[in-house]
């Protein structure tokens, strides 16, 4: 791309920033620094979303439609499946980004079979058709996968945009979102939080079939849930590692981000943590925390 057209690009993707905050009356986010520095500090690349309008930064995304990074994703599983020929990998993409049903629960629920065990694939191989999975993590290497925080991340669906606070993409898949409130009434906090999120919800629907974990921040606060949690039921994290409780002066926010988003720990709450129960009339997701992780440690206000 010459000057002249970088130039041209990179006004282009500042009017359209500037026409959808205006369109539809999009907020200014309240994420904190200090949040994406922890981000940083565990080792996941943190980009801000006017960067990456402004080309100074690719991720994968070429519309504001798009909630998965698609280039990401791919170099991703070709990282993870060495062995896999293209075939293998683009249909395992295929089956990740078909979206089969209009109901979201029934769309993560199945998402998140694929995540945990693997991508079903056949391919023609020496003339013989070739039965193998994919897999969409590497639990074994951490390196070989994708950490990425993008803060904010204009999202459009329909006639709806929105920019939540932050996206945590895996080998650029979304698997959470974290929304920040200031509201004027303090005791209405996390349920101001969960409110927006089920905005987000209902009219950005696509960002979440690939949900793992929700969170909602207020300053230094921070309680995490899931797609089907009621704002009573986004928690604290009270331990960073399972074991010793964190040093004094610690935060909410930085124990549920070292906690919680650490890679390992990340992960294996993926695969072992998440669960679905279904009854006859609908489907809730839990996260099934350990007694450690919630209680009340010493000398802190009760939640």
């Amino acid at each position: 791309m010459n000057p002249t057209q970088l130039k041209k690009t990179t006004a282009k993707a500042s009017r359209v920033t500037r026409k959808l905050r205006c369109r539809f009356d999009l907020r200014e986010s309240v994420i904190t620094p200090y949040a994406l520095t922890w981000f940083e500090v565990i080792g996941y690349t943190v980009l801000l979303e006017p960067d990456i309008a402004l080309g100074k930064h690719q991720i994968g995304r070429s519309s504001y439609s798009d909630v998965v990074l698609y280039q990401r994703l791919y170099s991703a599983l070709q990282k993870i499946n060495p062995k896999k020929p293209d075939e293998a990998i683009a249909a395992a993409i295929e089956q990740v980004t078909c979206i089969p049903s209009s109901n979201l629960l029934e769309n993560n629920r199945r998402f998140h079979k694929l995540l945990t065990n693997g991508v079903e694939v056949e391919y023609l191989y020496n003339e013989e058709i070739v039965h193998d999975f994919v897999s969409l993590i590497d639990t074994s290497n951490l390196l070989n996968n994708d950490w990425l925080a993008i803060h904010p991340l204009t999202v459009v669906e329909g006639s709806y945009a929105h920019c939540p606070d932050v996206v945590v993409f895996i080998n650029g898949l979304p698997l959470a979102v974290i929304v920040s409130i200031q509201p004027s009434d303090k005791q209405a906090t996390f349920k101001e939080g969960k409110e927006r999120i089920q905005t987000y919800i209902e009219q950005i629907p696509k960002l979440f079939d690939y949900n793992t974990f929700l969170v909602i921040t207020y300053g230094s606060r921070a309680r995490v849930g899931t797609l089907t949690s009621d704002w009573q039921e986004f928690l604290p994290w009270r331990t960073i590692d399972g074991e010793d409780f964190p040093a004094k002066g610690a935060t909410e926010l930085e124990v549920m981000i070292q906690g919680i988003f650490d890679k390992r720990r990340f992960l294996e709450q993926v695969l072992h943590l998440i669960v679905f129960e279904e009854n006859e009339t609908s489907i809730s997701k839990k996260l099934l925390r350990r007694p450690f992780c919630t209680i009340q440690y010493p000398k802190k206000s009760s939640c």
